[in-house]
């Protein structure tokens, strides 16, 4: 792999070298310092007038689904996701493949170099993303829908893909998910649960994401929210993804935070289907949750943009509460990037020396940066995610100057599998 030195970009307000080698941040020093310990060949980057951010982890997305953006629009959650289920009877490992990689192009443009998936045709989205260059972290979708029949299929399959990934050469990480207390039997949740800690695997879910959901939840389970539901069964622990949390009593925030869970906003998805807006954000970063950003799928969120999503966030925040101090841009930041790794156990979401090199490089020669304020505060409430010149991704370059190698050809594929698919 060869080494590459990004000279004189501004890192935390002054300028810096960053040196990488074999896909690591070697050094961080004032500009020439690294330059003693590059090799002859390595590729020297002239960054002035650029900044270096950590690339995204996007911690909640369906990445197959990239596809049927603006197929189900101004229906609530229970007509989206009946229709969803429809359309996907049309999918197959092509489509995915295709989707998938357009997926992926999306989040190299957008500045997402790692990304926590959920959904179905693993191997085929596994080559898609390999061939792309940015990390995936995929998880089997357990959903039997009480069936028992089903229940014991899905076991089979997600065991032979457990086998298969065991030879994952790259840096993709399979874990397991259940799709949702409604959506999946006990027993199933329950066995999905134990087979991922017995291997070392991390959990995800959908957890409290509408209303309806808390409100059946209760009258299903003696009055427990699916947060108590899943206390009950053992499930809730600092290995466990839970995506969305928007319904939460103080007793749900309580137990989040006591059992260290990942707790991960997708605010455009829930904005757009009125699942809701008041993201207990504060009460779950006081209890000890770790709180993440995600996108959710383009079904629901329609595009990949994670910028997008932290500025959304972050106003979100301040209006419901009436506080403009309500999140603040450094822990903005921090839920976009190195929470999310910390969820992942991925030692990157960091600009820092040792750390995997994900380094987004920002242009910063343009009208969104002109005044003195800190970088952070112009690139969340003031750029577009176009501002985003280039990444680096596992220490290579996957977008050079808004070019991403094969972005035409994905293109033209993806539209030879939209057929499969009908509104």
């Amino acid at each position: 792999m060869r080494a590459i030195l990004l000279k004189n970009i501004a890192l935390d307000g002054s300028q810096k070298d960053i040196l990488i080698k074999d896909g690591i941040i070697a050094d961080i020093c004032a500009p020439e310092g690294a330059g003693a310990d590059i090799t002859p060949d390595a590729e020297i980057v002239d960054c002035r007038g650029k900044a270096a951010f950590p690339g995204f982890i996007n911690m909640h997305t369906h990445a197959g689904m990239a596809l049927m953006r603006g197929m189900q629009e101004d229906v609530n959650f229970q007509v989206w996701i009946d229709n969803v289920w429809k359309m996907e009877k049309g999918i197959d490992p092509d489509f995915i493949y295709w989707s998938t990689k357009a997926a992926a192009l999306e989040m190299i443009k957008t500045g997402t170099t790692t990304f926590n998936d959920q959904y179905w045709f693993i191997p085929d989205a596994h080559r898609a993303v390999a061939e792309m260059g940015i990390s995936p972290v995929f998880s089997y979708v357990f959903l039997d829908g009480g069936d028992a029949s089903k229940a014991e299929r899905q076991k089979d399959e997600f065991l032979s893909l457990y086998e298969q990934s065991l030879s994952w050469k790259d840096d993709a990480k399979l874990i397991v998910t259940f799709h949702a207390v409604y959506s999946v039997s006990e027993e199933l949740i329950v066995w999905a649960a134990e087979f991922a800690r017995k291997h070392n695997l991390l959990l995800h879910a959908h957890l409290s994401e509408t209303r309806s959901e808390v409100e059946n939840c209760k009258a299903s389970h003696g009055g427990l929210s699916p947060v108590e539901y899943l206390d009950r069964l053992g499930i809730l622990g600092p290995d466990l993804i839970a995506a969305h949390t928007l319904w939460l009593s103080d007793n749900d925030i309580r137990l989040l935070g006591e059992h260290k869970v990942n707790c991960v906003h997708n605010i455009n998805s829930n904005l757009k289907l009125a699942s809701g807006y008041q993201f207990k954000y504060q009460e779950l970063r006081d209890a000890g949750a770790n709180v993440c950003l995600g996108t959710d799928g383009c079904a629901s969120s329609n595009n990949l943009d994670m910028l997008e999503a932290m500025k959304t966030s972050a106003i979100v925040q301040k209006a419901w509460r009436d506080d403009p101090t309500a999140m603040p841009l450094e822990e903005l930041a921090a839920a976009a990037t190195i929470n999310g790794a910390r969820a992942l156990h991925l030692n990157t979401g960091e600009i820092a020396v040792g750390k995997r090199a994900d380094i987004l490089i920002v242009d910063t020669d343009n009208s969104f940066f002109l005044s003195p304020a800190p970088f952070l505060a112009n690139f969340v409430y003031s750029a577009h995610s176009d501002c985003i010149d280039s990444v680096i991704a596992g220490g290579r370059f996957v977008m050079k100057h808004r070019i991403v190698t094969g972005e035409k050809e994905i293109l033209e594929g993806a539209r030879t599998v939209l057929y499969k698919i009908k509104p």
